[in-house]
């Protein structure tokens, strides 16, 4: 496994791989690092369906907002680097801040509409610095396929819109939210939470297998207010939980739904706040 810094270098190594091997396909796993078993299964998915692997490490700061955790946001490249090499990446491309941003960007990528809902209403100009960095990246990896995981299921969809508006050669292929043993989503967070904190964050993934259940069991013709509202009321008798929102979508779309019908494909999305650590998670259900 190699480890690369600079752009240059990355897209020179990218050029040779490709000139050796004709037909290479190049899979791509972007990251910020922090590995955990669901970042794993990105790079083994990668490894499994391509004869060359690249994962990206790299806290972009354009996706953190002015009172955001990106100082402090959880580092630690030797444990990175092993994570990378057990899974069988071929580069782990660590750029810096100064590599990516040598002078302030002019050039920002925006995706409309479905940005500004969800985690983007509650996190102004978050979606467009992912926008932007996934376009650099994209850029100068240049892969056949990335690989992104549902936990972050709305920042899939805007990077699906955004690669099909854009016309870029690149296959975007989502994979399934890994999980604790508990049921609680891996997350590069998790480790701010304090024990008591870690406990009632189950309430997340219980809320959504209530929800999920309740759709199946009714089998369409649900009016969809009335499923939040019964996640909201699990989530709210935890005590240190705060809810940033609990919304019932369409999917990938992201539009409002008012009653669940046979044949819709619809996400059940939360954030849920306890202190300072905000999760994630959701339930993308086919009835």
């Amino acid at each position: 496994m190699r480890t690369i810094r600079h752009i240059q270098e990355l897209r020179e190594a990218v050029r040779q791989a490709r000139r050796e091997n004709p037909g290479l396909r190049v899979g791509f796993v972007p990251t910020m690092g922090y590995l955990h078993d669901g970042h794993a299964s990105l790079m083994e998915s990668a490894r499994e369906q391509c004869g060359f692997v690249i994962l990206s490490i790299f806290v972009n700061p354009l996706q953190f907002g002015p009172n955001e955790d990106f100082s402090r946001y959880p580092r630690n490249e030797e444990r990175d680097l092993a994570v990378a090499a057990a899974a069988g990446v071929d580069i782990v491309f660590m750029p810096s801040v100064e590599e990516m941003y040598p002078q302030p960007t002019k050039t920002i990528v925006s995706v409309s509409q479905m940005t500004e809902k969800l985690c983007g209403a509650s996190r102004p100009g978050h979606f467009d610095g992912v926008a932007t960095v996934v376009s650099k990246l994209f850029q100068i990896v240049q892969p056949d396929a990335a690989y992104f995981g549902l936990k972050d299921a709305q920042q899939i969809a805007v990077i699906e819109q955004l690669v099909h508006d854009l016309n870029m050669p690149v296959e975007i292929v989502p994979c399934p939210i890994i999980r604790e043993a508990d049921g609680l989503a891996m997350s590069s967070r998790n480790v701010y939470l304090q024990p008591e904190e870690r406990e009632q964050a189950l309430v997340l993934s219980q809320s959504l297998n209530y929800a999920g259940q309740r759709i199946r069991d009714q089998r369409g013709g649900l009016d969809a207010e009335a499923v939040t509202a019964s996640v909201r009321k699990l989530i709210e008798e935890k005590p240190l939980a705060v809810i940033d929102y609990v919304e019932l979508l369409s999917y990938p779309s992201l539009e409002a739904v008012n009653r669940i019908h046979s044949g819709d494909r619809i996400i059940i999305a939360l954030a849920i706040k306890f202190g300072k650590t905000r999760l994630i998670d959701n339930m993308i259900l086919t009835l």
